[in-house]
């Protein structure tokens, strides 16, 4: 991922969802009971609490809560969306990035964090393709800022002048005192560090990032050659690798070939590729055990490897990754 430069053209209108002025009245109605809130509690608000912590900065948005948490708030505050799932590692890595981010801009972006298998519908409107993807909603209109992990310190600069382009284009200038205390703890520089990363991966990681798949792969390789159990390294490595092969597919042969062959091996490991880079979990995983139960010898081998690598991409903990092993465990034995 590279900084991009904002300008807001050629953002995608979702007027279809909500009209951005209605939004905004909405917005600005809310306001106004905020501030006729405070008034009437005083300096803390309910239970004792600071008045500024009720607007959150860090939600869980559904298709239900879409309107309210996302569209009717894009009219007075950049809105960035985090498109993630429990199974996509370098999801794991991003967001935490995002939420320290968020925190440090005391109010001046908020981050909807939206998990695709739950909320098919919000990924398709905004054309996501693979995750982790990143948009920005600013008055009800959308901009797509970056897809896949990246350094800290090119996340916020992209965070910058999104919050930049809002208040030029839209006037739009964020939340007043809201998290003022993040942004204190953080100090001068506003992000809160984190541990430094390891160099080797996190020359892995700017490598996948720029779209050297292949440097990642290598990268990914020199950190295992090392540590041969670094987990993330493995995760790392299985989701470049995967990355790749589907990079160069031609997708509509790839199903076909699948469909006409459910005997090739090959063939069945490729549409399981597909089908896990589309978030169709459970469909890649029945269609390689599926292939291992077929199959015999030196391919039921490469199938078994492959669905194992698979499992990397997801993670060892997701359910449905143990799910699948106790099926794979049943064709083998």
């Amino acid at each position: 991922m590279q900084p991009r430069n904002i300008s807001m053209s050629g953002v995608v209108d979702l007027s279809a969802l909500k009209a951005a002025a209605e939004a905004k009245a909405k917005a600005d109605e809310a306001r106004a009971q905020r501030a006729r809130q405070a008034q009437s509690q005083g300096p803390a608000g309910a239970q004792g609490q600071p008045a500024g912590e009720a607007l959150r900065l860090i939600v869980d948005v559904d298709e239900q809560s879409f309107e309210s948490e996302v569209l009717q708030r894009s009219a007075e505050v950049p809105v960035v969306i985090d498109f993630w799932a429990e199974w996509c590692q370098p999801c794991k890595q991003l967001s935490p990035v995002l939420e320290r981010l968020t925190e440090a801009l005391a109010g001046r972006v908020v981050l909807a964090k939206v998990d695709v298998d739950a909320n098919p519908m919000l990924a398709q409107q905004f054309g996501v393709q693979g995750i982790p993807a990143v948009f920005a909603v600013v008055a009800g209109q959308a901009l797509p800022l970056f897809q896949g992990a990246a350094p800290e310190a090119q996340i916020r600069q992209v965070l910058e002048q999104l919050i930049a382009a809002a208040e030029q284009r839209f006037g739009i200038t964020g939340l007043a005192g809201a998290g003022a205390g993040a942004g204190e703890e953080a100090g001068a520089g506003g992000a809160v560090p984190g541990p430094p990363m390891d160099p080797a991966l996190e020359a892995a990681y700017s490598a996948l990032e720029s779209g050297d798949l292949g440097g990642a792969i290598r990268a990914f390789e020199n950190v295992l050659s090392d540590q041969p159990g670094h987990a993330e390294a493995k995760a790392g490595l299985a989701n470049a690798r995967l990355l790749e092969r589907v990079r160069s597919m031609d997708q509509e042969k790839v199903r076909r070939d699948a469909a006409d062959r459910p005997e090739d091996v090959g063939a069945q490991m490729a549409a399981a590729d597909l089908d896990l880079y589309g978030g169709h979990v459970p469909d890649a995983f029945s269609r390689l055990v599926d292939a291992v139960r077929r199959s015999a010898g030196e391919e039921r081998e490469k199938a078994r490897m492959h669905l194992l690598e698979l499992f990397e991409v997801v993670g060892p903990d997701d359910p449905r990754v143990t799910a699948a092993r106790g099926a794979l465990t049943r064709v083998l034995f």
